[in-house]
């Protein structure tokens, strides 16, 4: 029996949108990344930050078969960035940068554009940098007690300089001077790389500067070492001690850097960027390289480090609040 003409064209048609349709979810399934991804950087160029993303990118272009490109946004220490990536697409493609000033934010800004880190889906801490406080080869102190001395003798006048009002090298000073009961004048820049000219040439006196940039400084006698800001010594500098042994018991700061997408962002997306940055991290040249700079290698899970993140907040919470810090300090 003959099927009539509109029938055969009526089961054509379904069959044409049933192939539209299947074309249409496979091209919405298509593996992530399909195109360049985004990193936003909160500082300006230069500094341990911006060396580092760049010993990723080439890996990361491996690992994950498209090309990661950063995006300087830095100012306000870190707030404009945080505010650009928290109204991001959700798609994976704009990821943010963050150091150990965003858990700061919640305390010190009135009128943050974001929440944090509540905005955001955390993807992994990949490294923490111990930080080291430096002078000035003229300094008439070499090593934290005649630091100490000094400062007690001389308030407010030692220049501290920091990497921007409410930056974490800020209220680790802040932390460190309220502990001993001594006051310095701070000087807020906008990342290491103006700082460190600055303090090389004496126009600031002291400054905490992570280890990667600041060792080869101390070995080119460009900078004089103070102390270790972290509770433990370094292996690279084993006979500096640390500020928590000279006088300071608990004191123990240290920079990081770690990657975080805008909240929304599927988890099947966050976890391949998780699984992908710490296979990266597993490299052996790599990890290599970066524990001979003086980094710590971490890549923790996403759960992990977003209770790092809020515990460090209720920790600077409180040193904000004693000391009434605010930005526009």
């Amino acid at each position: 029996m003959r099927q009539p003409k509109c029938w055969m064209k009526a089961t054509l048609s379904c069959a044409a949108l049933a192939a539209f349709m299947t074309s249409g979810a496979t091209l919405a399934q298509a593996p992530y990344p399909s195109k360049p991804v985004t990193m936003v950087m909160p500082l300006a160029p230069g500094g341990p930050v911006e060396t580092e993303m760049q010993l990723y990118m080439p890996r990361l272009r491996e690992q994950f078969g498209q090309t990661f490109i950063l995006d300087y946004k830095s100012g306000a220490a870190g707030t404009i960035a945080g505010a650009y990536v928290s109204k991001a697409p959700a798609d994976g493609y704009t990821l943010l940068i963050i150091n150990s000033a965003f858990t700061a934010f919640p305390a010190i800004y009135k009128n943050l554009a974001f929440e944090f880190p509540k905005d955001f889906a955390p993807i992994t801490l990949m490294t923490k940098r111990p930080l080291l406080l430096l002078g000035p080869v003229s300094l008439p102190y070499n090593n934290f007690a005649e630091y100490l001395a000094y400062a007690r003798a001389n308030p407010g006048k030692i220049n501290l300089g920091t990497t921007g009002a409410g930056s974490g090298g800020h209220l680790a000073g802040v932390w460190l001077h309220q502990a001993t009961k001594t006051s310095v004048t701070f000087v807020h820049y906008k990342g290491t790389g103006p700082l460190l000219p600055d303090l090389m040439t004496g126009r600031i006196d002291v400054s905490g500067v992570a280890l990667p940039p600041g060792l080869p400084l101390i070995k080119s006698g460009k900078l004089k070492a103070i102390a270790m800001m972290t509770d433990r010594r370094s292996p690279l500098l084993p006979d500096l001690a640390t500020i928590s042994e000279s006088g300071v018991p608990g004191f123990d700061y240290s920079s990081y850097t770690g990657f975080m997408a805008p909240a929304a962002t599927p988890a099947p997306i966050v976890n391949r960027l998780h699984e992908g940055f710490t296979k990266v991290l597993a490299v052996p040249d790599l990890k290599a390289r970066l524990e001979a700079d003086g980094n710590l290698v971490i890549g923790n899970t996403p759960a992990q480090f977003r209770q790092m993140l809020v515990t460090e907040a209720v920790n600077w919470s409180k040193i904000v609040q004693e000391n009434g810090i605010k930005a526009e300090e």
